[in-house]
């Protein structure tokens, strides 16, 4: 048999044209536009047949008869025994007129060709959009029953289908698809659309939450997914089966209906990300006014919370219109069609993994960003606090390696001097590394430093305000200490808003900047005996959510990594440290690498996070927590000013330590 098929390089297309191969004798003859010439080489290896069984005809989907050239037409008259027709927009944020141009005007142009060659059927392949919004249950046999067709993908692809229903002469068959996954054997796809647009989120909550802590989901409407190897098989096969099928309509569907909350639950299993155990019915949304809904677009700061939200999830600005999908699908002609031949649609429980897998290893947006350090800091000037040891070191030799233009301060000039050594013996002698000795705590000084790296280095592109003081000590053992507050203030606060404050005009100047002040876990859990440093990291982390709402239209950003404990000198003094789980300066250093990559609005650690949860919902719990390991554990040497006798711990305080250890943040 001979076969003529349009979208033959697409997702669908190109495995039912392997398929159309498979059968002996076949020839594919299919469209193929001016200037897709170098996808050939590919397709033919995928098809794993040569020109002579798979041959390209030169033409375009928007012209008249596809714009296939007179003699090839007249070649092609009276050879073609089935024309499969799949070339259309799938993308739900495509613009009217091209949808319109090649989903309706391309089927038109498809149908005269079909005439013009005398082909034996044609073999329309819809969508189950071209039900519309339709409420209840939609069956084969229906059609102009489809309602809410607002949307332009399912406008046209009902228009679409008409022309095959009322303008085809010659024998047709429908088929309407449900929204097309991977391959169910093997996760393999092409492209990224339906479930696939939620993906991003699930793995959001994967690294926000672990596994077995509870979330709340959408339960949504109806949704209904099949494998795009099932699709293929049913085609195939009906389309060649002897039974009659001239004029009929196949839905190739999932018999089992989902709902939208179901499909996440188990895509989120499939990533081993949280399950939803609770849902949120979404036609609640229903029930705000229409009018209400576009007054509050019509509200620029609306606008840019929704469209901002939208992108950070990586959703197509239309997607939450179908949450709500209204639609089931009756397919009982093409169960009794596919009767006997073996080919059903396997269960989603049974392959969404495999869809996962595939898509986090081959169609993750993130994977085709540079998301390297390089690619991000690299011949930028970046300025590191603190940077003469511990985190601050660390981190200056990672952006030094990087290429950038690393700047670091701190108060102790041959401190400075034996860091900038360290850094070009990691990153290179050519490495452009500058020190500055400065007490940013100093107002004078502080201002001098700034002014100096305006004149040299034209400011800065990056800030990593990590120089910080910290002080463990109980506020009963402070009450003569009032200047341990002042002295944490001076440094973590307002040296800090001195240095930022001193930049920030130049990065507006130039409408690039980014800001990452390193904060602490305590800010989250409250952590006794932390008072001082807490209060004061807290402080800056007040003025940073400010500060970024300011400067949010202005390419200005901030990050605070809430920093858990760290083995530099600074914890050095408190002996108990010893025994609980904390990061090297390395793996601080790789926070603060992310923190300039990808500038989320805060980095916390999931140990952080209950913290913060638990505050926040329980809060008296939290208190009682707190306080036990207040109590458990006793004020270092240091804050005690006593050096001849060590703490000792009790019993509980030891089997606490020992939990810890086992603790990963």
């Amino acid at each position: 048999m001979q076969y003529f098929v349009t979208g033959a390089t697409g997702f669908i297309g190109k495995r039912l044209v392997k398929a159309l191969l498979a059968r002996r004798g076949s020839t594919v003859h299919f469209l193929m536009r001016p200037g897709s010439e170098d996808k050939l080489a590919q397709l033919y290896k995928f098809w794993g047949v040569s020109r002579t069984r798979a041959i390209p005809v030169a033409g375009d989907l928007t012209a008249r008869k596809l714009g296939v050239a007179s003699d090839e037409l007249k070649a092609l008259k009276g050879q073609i025994d089935a024309v499969y027709h799949l070339a259309a927009v799938y993308d739900l944020e495509a613009d009217e007129e091209s949808q319109v141009r090649v989903n309706v005007e391309g089927t038109r142009n498809l149908v005269e060709f079909a005439r013009a060659v005398d082909a034996g059927h044609v073999h329309h392949v819809s969508s189950i959009a071209a039900a519309g919004l339709y409420e209840g249950v939609f069956r084969e046999d229906m059609f102009d029953e489809a309602e809410g067709l607002d949307h332009p993908y399912f406008m046209t692809k009902h228009e679409s289908e008409k022309i095959v229903r009322k303008e085809c002469k010659v024998p047709w068959t429908v088929y309407r698809p449900a929204m097309v996954v991977g391959d169910s054997t093997t996760g393999e796809a092409d492209k990224i659309d339906g479930p696939y647009y939620f993906f991003k989120l699930i793995q959001r909550m994967r690294q926000l939450l672990p596994p077995w802590m509870p979330a709340v989901g959408l339960e949504g409407g109806r949704v209904n997914i099949v494998p795009v190897d099932f699709v293929v098989a049913a085609l195939d096969h009906i389309s060649h089966s002897k039974a009659d099928h001239a004029g009929k309509c196949y839905h190739l569907v999932d018999p089992v209906g989902y709902r939208v909350g179901d499909v996440l639950d188990i895509f989120s299993k499939a990533a081993h990300a949280p399950k939803m155990n609770l849902f949120v019915n979404a036609a609640l949304l229903g029930f705000i006014p229409k009018s209400v809904k576009k007054g509050l677009m019509a509200l620029a700061p609306v606008r840019r919370v929704y469209h901002a939200v939208m992108k950070d999830l990586g959703l197509p600005e239309d997607m939450l219109t179908f949450v709500n999908y209204p639609t089931r699908f009756d397919c009982r002609d093409t169960l009794k069609a596919l009767e006997g031949s073996g080919i059903a649609c396997p269960r989603l429980d049974d392959y969404a993994w495999r869809v996962w897998d595939y898509w986090e290893r081959h169609l993750d947006p993130d994977l085709f960003i540079d998301r390297s350090l390089r690619g991000t800091v690299g011949g930028k000037v970046v300025l590191v606090t603190g940077g003469s040891s511990g985190i601050g070191l660390a981190a200056a030799k990672k952006f030094a390696e990087a290429g950038a233009v690393t700047i670091i301060c701190a108060r102790d000039a041959d401190k400075l001097a034996d860091a900038v050594k360290e850094i070009r013996d990691v990153a290179g002698k050519d490495a452009q590394v500058h020190s500055y000795s400065v007490d940013i705590a100093d107002e004078a000084g502080c201002a001098a430093f700034v002014r100096a790296l305006t004149e040299a280095h034209g400011g800065v592109d990056f800030l990593i305000n990590n120089a910080g003081r910290s002080i463990r000590r109980a506020i009963e053992s402070s009450y003569d200490r009032f200047h341990d507050y002042e002295r944490t203030m001076s440094l973590n606060y307002f040296g800090c808003l001195r240095v930022t404050m001193g930049l920030l005009p130049g990065m507006v100047a130039k409408r690039r900047g980014h800001v990452v002040n390193i904060s602490s876990i305590g800010v989250l859990t409250n952590a006794p005996r932390f008072s001082a440093y807490v209060a004061s990291k807290a402080a800056l982390d007040a003025w940073t959510r400010c500060a970024s709402s300011e400067f949010a239209d202005q390419g200005i950003t901030f990050t605070t990594i809430n920093m858990p404990l760290v083995r530099t000198p600074m914890i050095a003094p408190t002996k108990i440290y010893n025994n609980v789980p904390t990061l090297s300066p390395e793996e601080a250093a790789d926070m603060i690498a992310q923190a300039c990559v990808y500038k989320p609005v805060r980095i916390a650690t999931r140990l952080g996070i209950l913290g913060q949860v638990l505050h926040a919902f329980a809060p008296r719990v939290a208190q009682i927590v707190m306080n036990t390991s207040f109590r458990m554990f006793p004020d270092s040497e240091a804050a005690r000013g006593d050096k001849s006798d060590r703490p000792k711990l009790s019993a509980e305080a030891m089997a606490l330590q020992q939990m810890m250890r086992g603790i990963h943040f």
